[in-house]
């Protein structure tokens, strides 16, 4: 069992702390919502772009929904106060965007061809994430009998792994190694954000 699934153990018995998390979650899913909004080119916006942003908006209710089954008065906004490591949970795609950017702009790419590229590769690392995350996540849900679950998230995170993986194929045919370096970069600041909870648990 890994630091972060110890720490989930422990969230999971504590309904205050349980909504935060929620909160949290959904927080960050709504970030990713407004932030592929505002990639969106004015006219050519494809399918797949609109699907996701409705998805992952989506998924900021669903999880701040869940919170009514643990306390329909815990958490009632985004304030600090009802969120777990407020700071690396606000800061957290704001500065994979930012790492991201800048790493491709060292490899020469600039203005829409950037940004592009960067939509791609973030969400790529996030959709990474978000399989391995909620599996856990629902995995200690199950073993603790919560009301709460994700499973409808988690079989919607695996489709937007397959869309983004052949989003890249289009983007480069040598993608990989590219992608492997943003999720070196995902990882770094997915740490910070465990280190922020577990401070938050202790």
């Amino acid at each position: 069992m890994n630091l972060f699934e110890t720490t989930l153990e422990k969230i999971v018995e504590n309904d205050a702390l349980h909504a935060k998390l929620l909160n949290t979650l959904s927080l960050m899913e709504n970030v990713g919502a407004r932030k592929i909004s505002k990639y969106e080119h004015p006219v050519h916006v494809s399918l797949t772009v609109l699907k996701h942003a409705a998805e992952e908006a989506r998924h900021a209710f669903y999880l701040k929904k869940q919170i009514g089954k643990l306390d329909e008065n815990l958490c009632p906004d985004y304030s600090a106060e009802y969120l777990l490591a407020p700071i690396q949970s606000h800061q957290y795609l704001h500065q994979l965007d930012a790492k991201v950017c800048r790493y491709l702009y060292g490899r020469g790419l600039t203005g829409r061809a950037m940004q592009d590229a960067a939509y791609i590769l973030v969400t790529y690392a996030i959709e990474v994430r978000a399989d391995d995350l909620y599996d856990i996540y629902q995995r200690v849900l199950t073993k603790h009998n919560s009301k709460v679950n994700v499973k409808s998230i988690i079989l919607e995170e695996a489709g937007h792994l397959e869309e983004m993986t052949r989003m890249l194929n289009e983007f480069d045919a040598n993608w990989k190694p590219i992608a492997d370096d943003v999720c070196k970069i995902e990882d770094e600041l997915h740490q910070q954000w465990i280190k922020g909870l577990v401070e938050e648990v202790a």
